[in-house]
């Protein structure tokens, strides 16, 4: 059962690094949120070290550039993963293919920008779907449109047996107040309608590897055991602490604090049936992270 906590500062000092979600935890999609980036500070001027790791489809330096409008401070972070690198670099593998059909906002065309990691990539090019090998989704072109609108060119996809990279797991994300579909939700129809998605963000293993490599570059060698992952996601950052054998803090006021009663803190009552609903396991529970 989890460990409701009252602060990050109750547990923190067991660990030595933080794998943090953005959305929900650090800001909100508008501006960061105050409590969230002081305990951060406040955790990493014990010597701890922060990995933002987030499911964002786009790359490191994108996501470093909307911080800075959203007002989190570069003291609150050590290094940054994203959903986007770790899609980009399978991208760039070939894995969907040269030629693929782009599926997302205009304004992200810079997630076909050559990747550092990636020795002697393969030259990408976008197409149309009828000459597509691939399908390369970073996100709705619409986010408040519902994603059964994707389904007639789905079935097109389908048939020709296409396989979608998804650059961003996440169902739903909350802008402010306004809750958004994200690139998950049309890999998630695809696959209901039989084609096959491809996945690079949490809860699966590829975003954890590159936070690993990002802590490491930063020259600290930390086992699982002394890795905190925190995220208001049962589904994404819950459950891949849980694959990855490493413990968790989930925030109970993000995306579900409808369903654990969250003001300040959860229901105890409502949490349990929530989680038990959604067979998770986080070893604490905060409402906001602070």
């Amino acid at each position: 059962m989890t460990q409701i906590v009252t602060s990050l500062a109750e547990i923190s000092e067991r660990y030595d690094a933080l794998f943090v979600d953005l959305w929900g935890c650090v800001h909100n999609g508008v501006h960061a949120l105050p409590e969230a980036v002081a305990a951060l500070q406040a955790y990493r001027k014990t010597g701890g070290k922060v990995v933002l790791v987030t499911n964002s489809p786009r790359p490191r330096a994108g996501v470093q550039k909307q911080l800075v409008q959203f007002g989190v401070p570069d003291d609150a972070w050590d290094t940054i993963a994203t959903s986007g690198d770790s899609a980009r670099a399978a991208m760039f593998r070939g894995v969907v293919g040269t030629k693929v059909y782009f599926i997302g906002y205009p304004g992200e065309q810079k997630f076909f920008e050559p990747i550092g990691v990636i020795k002697d990539p393969v030259e990408i090019n976008m197409v149309p779907l009828d000459e597509a090998e691939g399908i390369v989704c970073t996100g709705p072109r619409d986010p408040m449109a519902d994603p059964e609108v994707m389904r007639p060119e789905f079935l097109a996809a389908k048939t020709r047996g296409l396989k979608l990279l998804c650059a961003n797991p996440d169902i739903v994300v909350d802008r402010g107040e306004v809750r958004e579909w994200c690139a998950g939700a049309l890999a998630q129809l695809y696959t209901e309608m039989g084609g096959e998605s491809l996945y690079f963000g949490k809860p699966h293993p590829p975003i954890y590897d590159l936070a690993r490599r990002r802590l490491a570059e930063l020259g600290a060698d930390v086992p699982d055991p002394g890795i905190l992952a925190i995220g208001d996601g049962v589904l994404t950052d819950i459950a891949g602490a849980m694959g990855e054998d490493i413990d968790s803090l989930f925030i109970s006021g993000g995306l579900a604090a409808a369903e654990t009663k969250t003001s300040q803190q959860p229901d105890p009552d409502a949490l349990e049936a929530y989680l038990t609903k959604e067979h998770s396991a986080p070893t604490y529970t905060i409402g906001f992270l602070r």
